[in-house]
């Protein structure tokens, strides 16, 4: 009888998890766990999620697997992390500071390449597809740190602002570049490719900006006393934008964002719909992407041998020195202070999506080869893990000094 009492419940505990309730139930006991303890060791969120995505995955304790349920809702965190930097962003400064987001993008996307390739062409010996598809990758980056600047309520600093238009031009650009190099790989490189790239942007571009916003402030006015379905068709817009995105050859990514900013003139900052758009956010779909992040990381990677660790090593240095000098030239051209310099930094350094989507649609073009792979997972665990403590010191210091600022303000009145 204990036998059979044993057998019924036993498949259930059996590692890695394969009960949906129950995997749902213990990356819920993770989002909550994670920040309360860490917090004691003055390690931010973000890293927390990061952290205990490796320790349940297969290359950790093999609690979870990174199944279809994980992999949807990381996508959700993701499309949800760039659409908040466009509904948050402050559209009236970023139109009077577009200009310094267009250098910023450049740089970040140029200086990266420009040491990256090299390093891999030379240094590395690998082939010119290959050094060329690694070094697009080093110009990459997600905002993983971004709920941070958020939390410290510096999410409207010219910084920020500066950095999120930079990502979306670098992003973009790179993930063209990728269609462009698969393309040639295929022999699908023809003026039909062309015309369809841009004939497929235009109509994505007059949707989002022409069609979203008028369709949304009809619905807006049409049921303005049902805040639930304000917030339902919030969520439609976005994901229907991100797919759009996808069916015009770019990623999901840009449409979110770009359905961030069709939307951010109707939804006041300081509404209850932004409120709730915030808290679901920060509270499930955020934490899931972060903890899929680190079920990416594989850190046996690093005991794999000289070669190995030489490549991930490289491709680490080489992707956090082109952003961090790419922060500082910025921070030079436009006289910003030590903490904003930061905050950009902090804020372009993580490598996260795009980055694991460019290697990943490489490596199974066979252009990129297992040690590149790997080298590129342990990339962006130390990338994210800079990327948070780098946001979060420089956040704190702006935080400061606004305060103190407010102060000065209240006491000469």
């Amino acid at each position: 009888m204990n036998s059979g009492f044993l057998d019924t419940f036993l498949p259930y505990f059996q590692l890695p998890v394969t009960n949906p309730v129950l995997m749902f139930s213990i990356v819920l006991i993770v989002i909550l766990l994670s920040p309360i303890l860490l917090r004691k060791i003055r390690i931010p969120a973000v890293v927390g999620f990061i952290i205990a995505g490796i320790i349940v995955s297969p290359h950790g304790f093999n609690v979870l697997n990174k199944n279809a349920a994980i992999e949807l809702f990381s996508t959700i965190g993701l499309l949800y992390i760039m659409f908040i930097a466009g509904i948050e962003l402050d559209l009236k400064d970023f139109a009077k500071k577009k200009h310094k987001s267009l250098v910023f993008g450049a740089l970040t996307f140029s200086i990266p390449i420009l040491i990256g390739f090299p390093v891999c062409y030379y240094f590395l010996n690998y082939s010119l597809t290959t050094s060329i598809l690694t070094a697009s990758m080093f110009a990459t980056h997600t905002l993983v740190a971004y709920p941070i600047a958020s939390k410290y309520g510096v999410s409207k600093n010219e910084a920020v602002a500066v950095t999120v238009g930079g990502t979306i031009l670098t992003d973009t650009t790179v993930l063209i570049i990728l269609a462009i190099v698969m393309g040639s790989v295929k022999g699908g490189l023809n003026l039909m490719f062309w015309v369809r790239l841009i004939i497929s942007l235009g109509v994505f571009t007059m949707i989002e900006f022409l069609l979203v916003p008028r369709v949304a402030n009809w619905f807006f006015n049409r049921f303005q006393n049902d805040k639930t379905s304000h917030y339902i068709f919030v969520l439609v817009v976005v994901f229907l934008s991100a797919f759009l995105a996808q069916l015009s050859g770019i990623e999901p990514i840009v449409g979110a964002f770009a359905a961030g900013l069709a939307l951010n003139p109707l939804v006041p900052h300081t509404s209850k719909l932004m409120t709730q758009i915030e808290f679901v956010g920060n509270a499930i779909f955020i934490p899931f992407f972060l903890i899929s992040v680190g079920m990416m990381v594989d850190l046996s990677v690093l005991f794999r041998g000289y070669h190995a660790l030489l490549i991930a090593g490289t491709l680490t240095v080489v992707a956090l020195f082109g952003k961090w000098l790419s922060a500082l030239i910025t921070q030079k051209l436009y006289k910003y202070s030590k903490a904003q310099r930061g905050l950009i930094f902090g804020l372009s350094s993580s490598h996260a999506a795009a980055t694991m989507a460019i290697i990943l649609v490489g490596y199974k073009a066979n252009i990129i080869d297992d040690n590149i792979l790997n080298g590129t997972i342990i990339l962006i665990l130390v990338t994210c893990i800079v990327a948070s403590f780098a946001t979060e010191k420089a956040s704190v210091k702006i935080s400061q000094s606004d305060k103190e600022v407010n102060v000065l303000v209240l006491e000469e009145a």
